[in-house]
């Protein structure tokens, strides 16, 4: 058993497909498929299930599976402590980054980030949450940006700053010179917000105290898209939640509205795997990230933080 024996097989569980896992371990699909069988033939068991239309593993594959990742990122782990990798910024790094969060809190540290760190170029991806927490522990991704409290054993949480949820309303919209909102007072009926496995939606309805959208507009818009909710506003369809990132950055014509003291918040944190060491990563972008956002948005005093799950 070797370790590439080991990352073939893992890369034959990412992929499903002999070919493609091959051209991620940049071998030939025989080298690759010899391996695997060689492996078998050493553990005595088959580790994928090669007689179904698409391949699975088998349930003692399962278990193989689970612990050659382990294997190889403790490898890895020690290989990047004896090389004095987390002192390093050098190499390429992917992080994933939900939806909600992308659009407006890229430009505001990403470009500075780059300055400082020449030598580090970063992969991004836009994952919902689930798929950035199982990127991390899959080892397909190093870091995340996303809303925490995840309440996840295995991932580590970095806490960097609270955001506020403010209301869009469209101008004509009967506020009665309120400066600041009560979300007992909102109509839910016409509460427009995105579509399931959005964390950003799962706060918007504990916020309004509500599981379930009620009825009153007389279709059912499913969108993964904060902006297209906030054009339906701008052309008098409901109202919305939004980031209060989001509207430093883009164009709304509208009513902006606060909520009452407490204010609702989202809590924004970079999340790594405990086995992740690359301290000197999380520390440069932390510290790009609370160097380029409001100011108002490292307090703790005025907010109260909305969960989603």
């Amino acid at each position: 058993m070797t370790i590439q024996q080991l990352e073939y097989i893992v890369a034959l569980d990412n992929y499903r497909h002999f070919v493609k896992a091959a051209e991620h371990c940049f071998v030939t699909q025989p080298t690759l498929s010899m391996q695997v069988k060689k492996l078998e033939e050493e553990f005595g068991v088959q580790i994928f299930d090669r007689s179904q239309k698409k391949l699975v593993p088998t349930n003692a594959g399962i278990k193989i599976l689970l612990k050659a990742r382990q294997i190889i990122r403790e490898v890895k782990q020690l290989n990047e402590l004896v090389s004095n990798q987390m002192k390093s910024m050098e190499g390429s790094f992917r992080l994933g980054i939900i939806p909600t969060l992308a659009p407006y809190l890229l430009p505001l540290f990403l470009p500075a980030f780059i300055k400082v760190n020449p030598q580090t170029k970063l992969i991004i991806q836009e994952q919902q949450t689930t798929d950035i927490l199982n990127g991390l522990k899959n080892d397909l991704l190093d870091i995340g940006l996303l809303v925490t409290p995840v309440m996840e054993h295995d991932i580590r949480e970095i806490p960097l700053f609270n955001e506020p949820f403010l209301a869009f309303f469209p101008e004509d919209f009967p506020l009665k010179g309120k400066e600041a909102i009560e979300a007992e007072a909102l109509d839910l009926s016409q509460l427009l917000v995105l579509t399931d496995g959005h964390c950003f939606r799962d706060q918007t309805l504990n916020i309004c105290g509500h599981h379930g959208h009620a009825p009153g507009l007389n279709f059912d818009y499913q969108s993964g898209s904060i902006e297209a909710l906030v054009n339906l506003v701008k052309q008098g369809v409901g109202y919305t939640l939004v980031p209060e990132l989001a509207v430093k950055q883009c164009n709304f014509k509208g009513q902006i509205r606060r909520f009452q003291t407490p204010e609702p918040v989202r809590e924004v944190s970079l999340v790594v795997h405990n086995s992740f060491a690359k301290e000197a990563l999380i520390d440069s972008m932390r510290t790009e990230i609370l160097a380029n956002i409001p100011k108002s948005m490292l307090s703790q005093k005025r907010y109260l933080r909305v969960n989603w799950r």
